[in-house]
């Protein structure tokens, strides 16, 4: 029979063992319980990881997932050769108000065909058209070019030169440059000053044929600054001259 003493030593190390393997017991279920969670939001991003590199074509943010604090991936299905948004070219800043760039700008935005060359390609046109039909007396040419106001003062011009019996011979050697150097618009009226350098010869004659002004073996360096204006409102894709002056 085991002493007193032998039992209850025994005793101790018997309960010393059940409260070791209670403790064991509860960690490992503790354990399994955080272990178990965690193992499974990894397989399950890895699952969304795998099928979204199989189909691109899925955008990310349909991924669910389980905890709200993970963030989804951005979509990454666009071109993988674009640059990073970091790495992008800086936005042009609007040019200032006031600016010619400016009043450009102001045209096109009501009228999308508008650009500089094909204007300045059109205004060379029409000033060598005015100047032409200006020497030779031709109205009729003249009255779709002009606005009201610079079409009577040509008029006059053209009717005092006949009245005094005299002729005006122009010969546009060429336009040396075509510059715009105002444009504008307002309520809907597009606004563009161009100056023209040109060479030319100019010869005026008398009713018999005598030179009172310029000489026909001279040429000219002639400077004009002409503004067109046009309605954005009408569908006429014209333009018309509405002033003329010198660069003084």
């Amino acid at each position: 029979m085991p002493s007193k003493a032998g039992f209850m030593g025994g005793g101790f190390q018997f309960l010393d063992i059940l409260f070791f393997a209670a403790i064991a017991v509860f960690l490992v279920f503790r354990l399994r319980s955080v272990l178990g969670k965690r193992v499974g939001t990894e397989q399950k991003n890895a699952r969304d990881y795998a099928d979204k590199r199989l189909n691109p074509e899925k955008p990310a943010n349909d991924i669910r997932r389980d905890d709200d604090k993970v963030v989804a991936l951005p979509d990454r299905s666009g071109d993988r050769n674009a640059k990073p948004e970091a790495a992008s070219e800086p936005a042009t800043p609007p040019a200032p108000a006031g600016t010619l760039e400016f009043g450009l700008a102001q045209i096109r935005a009501v009228d999308s065909s508008f650009s500089k060359d094909g204007f300045l390609e059109g205004g060379k046109a029409a000033f060598e058209m005015i100047v032409g039909a200006y020497a030779a007396g031709d109205v009729g040419t003249l009255r779709p070019l002009l606005s009201n106001e610079v079409f009577e003062r040509f008029k006059g011009a053209i009717e005092q030169r006949r009245k005094a019996g005299e002729t005006l011979s122009t010969t546009l050697v060429g336009i040396k440059s075509a510059e715009i150097i105002e444009a504008g618009l307002q309520d809907r009226i597009a606004s563009v000053t161009v100056k023209f350098v040109s060479e030319q010869v100019n010869v005026t004659t008398d009713a018999g044929g005598k030179v009172v002004d310029g000489d026909a073996a001279q040429v000219t360096t002639v400077t004009d600054i002409w503004t067109f204006t046009r309605n954005t409102r009408a569908r006429d894709p014209n333009w018309s001259l509405v002033a003329t002056r010198s660069p003084n």
